[in-house]
């Protein structure tokens, strides 16, 4: 179901053609083992955790499945209005077949005034969600619900994460950054939904931990934590390639065709600078996979860049650059940056302060084009004790200890 403003004569219900008895409770059928991933804030990793999850279960488990059951970011795929997220996991884990029943609901900018004004079926909706979950559940043994942003999202339609949780049983696996003080006020305060709507959350998974303060900080955390019915776990390690952009994704947030090397668009960017230094100070400063802010006047250090850039031991420095200026880049400056082959975006519309500005405070979500990232994720997923976290997920498992899980 897509939520959004309407056309005339048209209803904002997509179908979902169940087979019969598909939408009965979920009590009254066979059970799928799943798990509700929950954050307590947003850029946690929810979505990283996911496909973590699924990569291991594809491994113990013959059928996987994801759903989304309220997406906030909408996109499309396949002719389908869906969420971003159920995309994402549909062409990682090639499961476009079940992408209507993975984002039941889509949620659009107008989507809160027109609940506010009556005009959304909140029992309509919920429908919607449990409908599309038997039917993941009748084709999957094993199945990651991936609430949105943090567990109040999706309030205003009276299905914030914890409601959905609840209405569909599922256990809830509590996603929380790094740090001990921040973590154990945040984990107490979207606890505290949870329990208002009775929805279980089995245990809370500390993720984008300091690798020099990880045992430390489990080590607080688990003792301060001591007395709740929930267990602690450690998640992954914090990973500045996964934070940052591709070229891909600079180009697409600055609306900027990607000139030179096209194989490149999917390298990560660990570092941005401004060219605004001499040429030879800026050489000096390159760290690895720089993105660099130049300026089209700067004739000098464009030919620079361009000729390091095919020296083999400068290519690992050199990711691209972005070229903003209302003057024109010269003749024989052009043909030289061209012929380099080098990835660069061409701007007249932003100053070198507002890129820097906007490329570094964007939050880089990953795509399924995103292959370096995506390997990664897989490699991490490695680390992850899935056994005793799938152990802990059974049905009818209770929790009653929080020490952590290394």
């Amino acid at each position: 179901m897509i939520i959004r403003q309407a056309k005339a004569g048209r209803s904002i219900f997509t179908p979902i053609r169940l087979p019969d008895g598909a939408n009965r409770s979920t009590k009254e059928r066979a059970m799928a083992k799943k798990i509700f991933i929950a954050a307590s804030g947003q850029n946690i990793g929810k979505t990283t955790i996911s496909i973590s999850l699924l990569h291991r279960a594809r491994q113990k488990y013959g059928r996987v499945g994801f759903m989304k059951p309220l997406g906030p970011k909408p996109t499309t795929l396949r002719g389908l209005d869906v969420d971003k997220d159920a995309a994402l996991i549909a062409q990682v884990f090639d499961l476009t077949k079940d992408l209507r029943y993975m984002s039941p609901v889509v949620v659009y900018p107008d989507t809160t005034r027109q609940a506010i004004d009556g005009k959304i079926p909140f029992a309509e909706i919920e429908d919607r969600i449990l409908s599309a979950y038997a039917e993941l559940e009748r084709k999957c043994d094993f199945i990651v619900i991936e609430g949105s942003g943090h567990p109040g999202v999706g309030s205003v339609l009276k299905l914030s994460n914890a409601r959905i949780a609840r209405l569909l049983d599922a256990p809830v696996l509590m996603v929380t950054g790094g740090g001990v003080g921040n973590v154990i006020d945040t984990v107490f305060m979207n606890i505290a939904l949870f329990k208002l709507e009775e929805a279980e959350v089995r245990a809370v998974l500390v993720n984008k931990l300091f690798p020099e303060k990880r045992e430390l900080t489990l080590d607080y955390l688990s003792r301060a934590l001591a007395d709740q019915p929930f267990s602690l776990m450690g998640g992954f390690d914090y990973k500045t390639v996964l934070a940052n952009p591709t070229l891909r994704r600079v180009s697409r947030l600055l609306d900027l065709p990607l000139h030179g090397n096209r194989r490149e668009v999917s390298r990560i960017i660990q570092h941005v600078q401004i060219g605004a230094a001499s040429t030879q100070r800026v050489t000096e400063m390159l760290r690895e996979s720089t993105l660099l802010l130049v300026t089209s006047s700067r004739d000098e250090l464009l030919v620079t860049l361009a000729n390091l850039y095919q020296m083999p031991e400068y290519r690992p420095f050199i990711s691209g650059l972005v070229i903003p200026g209302i003057a024109p880049v010269s003749t024989i400056t052009q043909r030289i940056v061209d012929r380099s082959n080098i990835p660069y975006m061409r701007t007249g519309k932003h100053s070198t302060a507002e890129l820097y500005r906007i490329i570094t405070e964007d939050v880089s979500k990953i795509t399924a084009e995103d292959t370096e990232k995506l390997d990664l994720v897989r490699v991490l997923a490695e680390e992850l004790d899935f056994d005793a976290l799938d152990a802990l997920f059974a049905p009818g498992q209770r929790c009653a200890s929080s020490s952590p899980e290394p």
